[in-house]
């Protein structure tokens, strides 16, 4: 078990997939967890389960592209809990394409999905944080960010973003004993994925380029994710983890 003292998580895309596993990981190891998704049968789903097991959780509705509705969550949240002492920005969509075939729509999406959530959740639950003098932020951002990948120019543009805003706010935050990580999924059975990982033939190719010559699991990103929001990764900020295989070694 890591050590965790009476915290309390916020997760966003918790509704299914990587998001779900940290919820349920990090519930199982007596945390309070937030599931936050865009729907709410989808994050209450997820809630409920981890109310049924007997630990402790809360689902809550939010775009979390839209800066206002965030904004808005927060300070409720923050009236209701004590505090919120770890953050982990999961939410993301695809709207893969080359890019002389991108919309400008699928761009801008895809972007504000990804990128600007972080900044508006961060914004507003790592003050209380600062002044607790502890907290954990981790962002999950992709090997297509660190490495890129074809086809997906607006998700690798967001997912890099998102290191860049890692490493800037492990800096910002470091003498408040806040800690900021951010891990990188390579290709990991999701929901998301099921299009290829149930095709062999685009399988096979996929997996060409993975050494391990396998699909990660959404608890590969869970069980990495929980330790750097543990009191034993005290020590570890503004690192990227790539979680894929050995693609981008």
């Amino acid at each position: 078990m890591l050590t965790f003292t009476n915290r309390t998580a916020l997760i966003t895309g918790a509704g299914r997939g990587i998001g779900k596993a940290i919820a349920e990981t990090l519930s199982r190891q007596g945390v309070t967890v937030i599931c936050v998704s865009k729907s709410a049968d989808s994050c209450g789903a997820t809630a409920a389960a981890i109310i049924a097991a007997g630990r402790n959780a809360k689902a809550l509705a939010v775009d979390v592209a839209d800066g206002a509705a965030v904004a808005k969550a927060a300070e409720a949240l923050l009236k209701e809990f004590p505090a919120i002492d770890i953050l982990v920005n999961n939410a993301g969509i695809t709207r893969d394409g080359l890019l002389f075939r991108m919309s400008e729509t699928d761009w801008n999406e895809v972007i504000a999905t990804n990128l600007p959530s972080c900044f508006h959740w961060t914004k507003h639950l790592a003050r209380p944080m600062t002044r607790a003098r502890w907290g954990r932020i981790v962002n999950i951002t992709s090997v297509s960010g660190v490495i890129g990948n074809a086809g997906q120019a607006n998700y690798s543009a967001a997912k890099a973003g998102m290191i860049g805003l890692t490493k800037t706010l492990a800096r910002e935050f470091a003498g408040r004993n806040i800690t900021v990580n951010a891990v990188a999924p390579g290709f990991i059975k999701t929901d998301m994925t099921t299009e290829f990982v149930n095709n062999p033939e685009v399988a096979g190719k996929v997996l060409e380029a993975v050494p391990l010559k396998r699909f990660g699991e959404s608890a590969d990103i869970a069980n990495m994710t929980a330790y750097l929001c543990s009191d034993e990764a005290g020590y570890i900020t503004g690192q990227v983890f790539n979680v894929d295989g050995g693609m981008a070694m």
